[in-house]
């Protein structure tokens, strides 16, 4: 492209600095990358951690109670989404831990309903 400087090797550019007595400061193994805008890099990166959008995980929490009951909600905290499908949920109490296993189906579908969590395909639960 016009108006773009060329751009050599980095032995090249070792070479034209020592005729000209410009020091190469740059590691050896350093790879140069492009140079990017800021604004897609920032987009990309709020998408992916989320950030100001409502994730998954945010959504069953709201609705956790209900889904549950306010009784076993007392007890167990649904924690995060693995791989995209397991969901992980802290349970304090044993009695709450064989309640939920038993109704994990039920509660699985409950949550597939949810908007953005169709994808959760198991519950996973663990003492905590």
């Amino acid at each position: 492209m016009p108006g773009e400087p060329t751009r050599f090797s980095k032995a090249a550019e070792e070479l034209i600095g020592d005729l000209r007595g410009i020091p190469f400061d740059e590691p050896r193994r350093m790879q140069r990358r492009p140079t990017k805008a800021m604004a897609p890099l920032i987009e990309e990166l709020l998408v992916k951690y989320q950030v100001g959008r409502h994730s998954p995980e945010q959504t069953i929490r709201d609705h956790w109670a209900e889904m549950v009951g306010t009784a076993n909600a007392a007890y167990s905290h649904p924690v995060r989404i693995d791989r995209g499908k397991s969901l992980f949920v802290l349970v304090s109490h044993g009695v709450v831990r064989n309640e939920l296993f038993l109704h994990r189906a039920a509660i699985l579908e409950k949550i597939q309903q949810l908007p953005g969590c169709d994808h959760v395909r198991e519950i996973n639960l663990r003492a905590g």
